[in-house]
């Protein structure tokens, strides 16, 4: 089985300090470029969105359908939370917003790097000294907060750039810290399972663009490779933190570190498909492999927008589970991540014809 070692951390870690804020990509695209070989004519192409799509063709014919070959869609997306400057109030102060799901209430006093150039900057609030009681029982909302960069950084930033939180990759004993593990573990996942691909399917690799604020490079990745099924890869987060034991059981959980990837089984935006559903466990049972049935609830990867494709393109979610998502720093075990790319990689080598797969 596939194992992590010092080069897929050390690829995660690059991944990980990478800035890429839904719509502005690049920094990360680069890196899925030099792993897997810019330029192979045939193989890697970047669409007119930014998505990075690569083909992996299997042993035989499988697009003319002598070999029965499946073409399997497996999907990650390269971008991150982060904030957009909108408004210029002169001596180093911006006023922002959102790009994607994030909470005012994590924001204050966060370190950022603000756009291609990385400029070091904070995000300011009112100090508590300066607050009325009645003002510190309301919700801190974003119009209060502003991105500072310094006056004698002002003119090396604009309205319009990006910045993101400027954590870096940190190994805490078995367990990893850093920013945007959402969805850089998928990332990462799916540069190992396009350079060990199997050879009984046609894998059709897409890391996507824009998931954060609509799945919207999924949506048109989907249509262009038009696969028989797909796979999203991505970081869900971890409900983990009450004590639980047979008397005390934490009903609340969605997903535990510890406990091997998470399987979807339904979102918010997708109900998965049965038959992966059961692909995916009776591998993971036959090979000892450790996983968890992810809780059904809210959220959404790209399979919510992959699924309503063409005439409808089966799908599963295998997420690797984390805690603190969509802020400043993520926390999740190594073991996990590991266990998810064997999950995968045992998946796809098990894969039958697609009467085989699909079938009743």
């Amino acid at each position: 089985m596939m194992k992590i070692n010092q080069e897929q951390l050390d690829l995660l870690e690059r991944l990980t300090n990478a800035c890429a804020v839904s719509g502005d990509e690049g920094e990360v695209r680069q890196i899925v470029l030099e792993e897997l070989g810019e330029g192979r004519e045939g193989v890697v192409e970047v669409d007119a969105l930014g998505n990075v799509l690569v083909t992996c063709l299997g042993d035989g014919d499988a697009r003319g359908g002598q070999s029965g070959g499946v073409k399997v869609m497996v999907a990650a997306h390269m971008d991150e939370v982060g904030l957009m400057l909108t408004s210029d109030e002169k001596d180093g102060l911006y006023r922002f917003s959102a790009v994607g799901g994030l909470d005012p209430r994590q924001l204050v006093g966060k370190a950022l790097w603000v756009g291609a150039e990385r400029i070091p900057a904070v995000i300011g609030a009112k100090p508590i000294h300066l607050t009325k009681p009645e003002e510190r029982k309301k919700a801190i909302s974003l119009d209060t907060l502003r991105i500072d960069v310094g006056p004698e950084n002002a003119s090396k930033v604009k309205v319009g750039d990006r910045a993101t939180f400027a954590t870096k990759f940190t190994l805490l004993g078995d367990s990893i810290r850093a920013k945007a593990l959402d969805d850089r573990f998928g990332v990462a996942t799916l540069i190992e399972l396009v350079k060990h691909a199997p050879k009984n399917i046609d894998l059709l690799a897409a890391f996507t663009v824009q998931e954060e604020v609509g799945l919207r490079g999924a949506h048109v990745a989907a249509y262009a490779l038009d696969p028989d099924l797909a796979f999203a890869l991505d970081s869900t987060p971890a409900r983990d933190f009450l004590p639980w034991d047979d008397e005390d059981e934490n009903a609340t959980y969605n997903t535990r570190l510890g406990d091997g990837p998470a399987i979807y089984t339904a979102d918010a935006r997708t109900l998965s498909d049965p038959r992966l559903i059961k692909h995916l466990v009776s591998t993971a049972q036959e090979l000892e492999i450790p996983y968890q049935l992810r809780q059904p609830g809210m959220g959404g990867t790209d399979a919510g927008a992959i699924h309503r494709q063409r005439m409808g393109i089966p799908s599963v979610t295998v997420s690797v589970p984390a805690r603190y998502l969509h802020t400043a720093a993520s926390l999740s075990r190594i073991a996990d991540w590991e266990a998810s790319l064997a999950l995968m990689h045992a998946a796809l080598e098990g894969l039958g014809t697609r009467d085989e797969v699909l079938g009743d």
